[in-house]
């Protein structure tokens, strides 16, 4: 709203998901300046591309699964090929979406996104972090990709937190191991960093909420200061922040490093809550992952299977076994069931 005030040039495209993604009050105050697609994120994509040729700043505003995860081919061809100053607003992103499943559960955006030519990626922690680079992406030149969650999350920044696309900002000192993170996750990065220090090891926390162009400086004077780093996101460490952060160090600094992250799986069915401890995204599990990274900095012997993926597949299995139970509840009986096979009467016998 802010930006669409400060810019006349600003247009909403969005694609079926206007109140879920919170477009409705741009176009209730802009209707003229709001485009509703439907269910056609590669049209929204090509028309946006068509209005930034004219001098438009467009947002495409969707679902992440279905913008950038049905529309890619659109977004680089007549988006990012082209140099556009279009924004891809993914909402709803991770693991977090819920019960919506592993068809709404985009986790390979950022991997996705990352790996276009110029592609600005951006991923806040918190609401008031989502409108800064809001703002600040409103005045981007180039092609840019916002990540938003789904699930409430804690409010880690203020108003006057500083931000700046491609600088990272340390909120919390340490010399024992650095926690970089992105995203929503950077609470139970800093919950860990408070874990850790009762047991006498200092934790640096980072928030990289631009995964690209990623901040290197930062990094680097981090990782000759700490000598072992864990990085931390809801989405795939593939081509994530893990991926991004493992690439520059392995050319400039190598260490240590672990990677807390979706891990080569799909999502599944559940409350946030519990796929967040299914996946090992929260803070225990950066603990077990900061103590491994700074064990290996030490020369110490460490599994060959990380404590925290074991401990995630254990939850894994803990969940999966509890959804079955609940399903079974609702099977009759006459298939393995408990519940009554009378439920099996048709509408005509009954």
């Amino acid at each position: 709203m802010e930006a669409g005030r400060k810019n006349s040039s600003i247009v909403v495209l969005c694609c079926d998901v206007t109140e879920s993604t919170h477009s409705a009050a741009f176009k209730k105050t802009f209707p003229k300046r709001f485009v509703q697609l439907g269910v056609s994120e590669q049209s929204a994509v090509s028309i946006a591309a068509g209005m930034a040729l004219c001098g438009k700043k467009p947002f495409v505003s969707a679902y992440a699964a279905f913008s950038p995860g049905r529309n890619w081919e659109q977004i680089r061809t007549c988006i990012s090929l082209e140099h556009l100053p279009v924004v891809i607003v993914g909402s709803h992103a991770g693991v977090s979406v819920g019960p919506d499943g592993a068809t709404h559960q985009m986790t390979e955006d950022i991997a996705l996104m990352r790996c276009l030519p110029e592609m600005t990626v951006v991923v806040p922690a918190d609401q008031l972090e989502a409108k800064k680079a809001t703002l600040a992406l409103a005045k981007l030149s180039s092609p840019a990709y916002l990540r938003l969650a789904r699930e409430s999350s804690p409010i880690l920044t203020t108003s006057k937190t500083p931000f700046r696309i491609g600088r990272a900002e340390v909120y919390r000192q340490g010399d024992d191991v650095t926690i970089v993170a992105a995203g929503p996750i950077l609470y139970e990065a800093l919950v860990a960093s408070q874990l850790l220090e009762k047991q006498g090891i200092h934790a640096r926390v980072i928030n990289c909420h631009t995964i690209k162009p990623l901040d290197t400086k930062t990094l680097l004077a981090s990782a000759k200061q700490t000598k072992a780093f864990v990085t931390c996101e809801d989405s795939q460490v593939a081509g994530g922040l893990g991926g991004a952060v493992a690439e520059f160090l392995s050319s400039n600094c190598p260490l240590p490093l672990e990677r807390i992250g979706i891990q080569d799986r799909f999502g599944t069915s559940g409350e946030a809550s519990e796929l967040q401890l299914a996946y090992g995204l929260t803070a225990p599990f950066i603990v077990l992952a900061a103590k491994r990274a700074l064990d290996r900095k030490l020369g110490k012997k460490v599994s060959l299977i990380p404590e925290y993926l074991t401990l995630a597949k254990e939850k894994t299995f803990a969940l999966k076994k509890s959804i079955q139970q609940e399903a079974m509840k609702r099977t009759p009986k006459k298939w393995g069931g408990s519940k009554p096979d009378s439920s099996l009467l048709s509408r005509r016998s009954s």
